[in-house]
């Protein structure tokens, strides 16, 4: 939707009459082409619209607001005779409360330009044949074809052919990526080479684009604090502006003063100055692939001083691998070590269990079931392999459980699992995780953001904390952490006074993310739980991304300042000053109240293209 498509679209119709009507009249009775009546008619007709609304904010939400204002403003002026003054202060107010309409509405539009939409319709493959059908007629398991240069209309998985698919909309990452047979591809994404067979598994609502949507259409209802605070500054300064104005009148009975005041010191910017500025950031996050969900998180955000990492998946790219084992118990080779590793972490959702596993594929190594198998937190698993009492974890888990520890090599770069065998020692993996691609560089973005602490925290041992920690430039780091124990450190510095933020997976963090000031959740394309239990999702496991969100945030809170300062206090200051000094009247304070609310929707909605930097 473009500028003048906004603006001049149906939903402001009677706006725009309301507009042509009041300032056709004035202009026709200031050439006595028309009576009085005839004006006032036109007025009524004008100020019926802003005469609703004062009274739904007062009765429904005891809010007073500019239109009240306006309404009191025109009054006065019918009652001492100033009609032509009235009727163009009415006309140029609804000029204004038209702009500041279509300015919410083009900030809103922008977010669908954004981040696109998806496909009506979808091509089928039926019985050896190609039907186009609708969207809602899909059902999961279809086969939906797609060509180079079409949307992906469904989340799905390939099950023929290969294709090069842009994934922007919802990961801001304009790099094709190379779609083949058992890839997963999202609805909204676009093929620019290829043809793709998907067998549909989500569509419509349900589909990861869709979510986003949601997502950033919440968060548009979700009021800043700044913006709170704005909220109560306005009801503050209505009873002060009211008896200011009453003592003016009382002092020069001037009816023109008293109008003209009453424009100047009306709050109306006070409540465009944040919401535009919330919107357009939340729409360029989106549009990052960052998904904030709310203008409370983007200003927190801002306002960060610490940010919490946990290590694995996140510092690391969560995919650790088996570099070697150690055999302790020379009644074990290693084939036994790892047929035990496997059987015991086959029924694990622990991210070094999948290291485990696929080593054991690798090396073609079949497994049995694990029997009485139970997850003990924070230390590891155990259960019970061909009768035989199986435990694998950490050496705190091998110290509580009375293993006997013997002296082993160490690396400590690896993390060291051990693998006890009817309470005995037999082996020791260790495996390893390599450190995301900028950590290092981030982090020290962050710092220089202003980020005053830094710190890492994991599960493992204190010898492979520190060397990670190390390596990405942490000082702070916290090792052998239970996830109670990631809550209980985020609230220790939340007790400090530190506005703290947690970024983590989304799954295993969740208790984390939902104690800490912010929570970010990393990597959550096609994580519902993750969308849902962070505060800001990166839809792509990329660290930069981190440090782009708060740029955005702090962008965003400095307009917003600039729109409170600039915008709407220097402008009405001079304005109130002018009017006491006798140099603008009703007509022209009028007519300087345009540009308050002009500069607050240009520099809000400049967050939409504008380089951040």
């Amino acid at each position: 939707m473009t500028f003048s498509q906004t603006f001049f679209s149906r939903q402001f119709l009677w706006e725009i009459v309301r507009i042509l009507t009041v300032g056709i009249a004035s202009l026709l009775f200031y050439v006595a082409i028309i009576p009085l009546p005839v004006l006032l008619a036109a007025m009524a007709f004008g100020l019926y619209s802003l005469v609703k609304v004062a009274a739904t904010d007062l009765i429904k939400e005891r809010k007073i607001g500019t239109e009240i204002f306006i309404t009191i403003a025109v009054i006065i002026s019918v009652l001492g005779k100033e009609y032509l003054a009235g009727a163009v202060v009415l006309m140029i107010i609804l000029i204004a409360e038209y702009i500041a309409s279509a300015s919410g509405e083009r900030a809103r539009a922008s977010i669908k330009e954004l981040i696109g939409t998806v496909p009506k319709t979808a091509i089928v493959k039926k019985g050896g044949k190609e039907e186009t059908v609708q969207i809602d007629d899909l059902k999961i398991g279809d086969i939906v074809l797609v060509k180079a240069g079409e949307k992906i209309p469904v989340d799905g998985k390939v099950t023929a052919g290969a294709g090069s698919v842009n994934q922007a909309p919802i990961t801001g990452e304009s790099v094709p990526q190379e779609k083949t047979i058992g890839s997963d591809v999202f609805a909204g994404t676009i093929i620019e080479l290829g043809a793709l067979d998907i067998e549909m598994t989500k569509a419509g609502k349900d589909t990861v684009f869709s979510r986003i949507i949601t997502l950033v259409e919440e968060a548009e209802n979700s009021q800043a604090p700044i913006e709170k605070f704005t909220d109560k500054i306005a009801s503050w300064l209505i009873p002060v502006v009211f008896i200011f104005v009453g003592v003016v009148y009382f002092y020069t009975r001037d009816i023109k003063l008293v109008i003209a005041l009453l424009i100047f010191t009306s709050p109306a910017e006070l409540g465009l100055a944040t919401p535009l500025v919330t919107i357009a950031a939340i729409a360029r996050a989106a549009r990052e692939g960052i998904l904030v969900k709310g203008g409370k998180f983007l200003e927190e955000l801002a306002k960060v001083t610490t940010i919490v990492f946990d290590k694995t998946g996140t510092l690391t790219v969560g995919s650790p691998t088996v570099n070697r084992i150690e055999i302790i118990d020379t009644n074990f080779n290693e084939n036994n070590l790892v047929q035990y590793a496997a059987a015991v972490d086959r029924r694990s959702s622990h991210p070094l269990a999948k290291a485990i596993l696929n080593y054991a594929d690798k090396l073609k190594i079949t497994y049995g079931e694990p029997e009485n198998f139970t997850v003990i937190k924070g230390r590891g698993v155990s259960a019970t392999i061909e009768g035989k009492a199986v435990l694998f974890g950490n050496k705190l888990y091998m110290e509580e459980s009375k293993v006997a520890m013997s002296a082993s090599s160490q690396n400590l770069t690896d993390t060291a699992i051990y693998l006890s065998v009817d309470n005995k020692l037999a082996g020791i993996f260790f495996i390893s995780d390599a450190i995301r691609e900028g950590a290092k560089e981030m982090i020290a973005g962050l710092r220089a953001s202003g980020v005053k602490n830094i710190v890492m925290l994991t599960g493992d041992n204190p010898e492979t904390a520190k060397h990670v920690s190390e390596q990405v430039g942490i000082t702070d780091f916290r090792a052998n952490l239970l996830p109670e124990d990631k809550i209980s450190i985020v609230k220790e510095l939340q007790g400090k006074g530190d506005k703290v933020a947690m970024v983590g997976d989304g799954i295993n963090d969740a208790p984390a993310l939902v104690q800490a000031n912010i929570g970010i959740a990393m990597g959550a394309m096609g994580t519902q739980a993750a969308m849902e239990a962070a505060d800001i999702v990166l839809m792509q496991d990329k660290l930069e991304k981190i440090a782009r969100a708060r740029v955005i945030s702090k962008r965003a809170f400095r307009t917003i300042k600039e729109n409170i300062i600039v915008g709407v206090g220097v402008v009405h200051v001079i304005g109130i000053t002018l009017v006491l000094l006798r140099i603008i009247g009703p007509v022209q304070a009028a007519a300087i109240h345009l540009l308050p609310d002009t500069l607050v929707f240009i520099n809000s909605i400049k967050l939409l293209r504008i380089k951040i930097k």
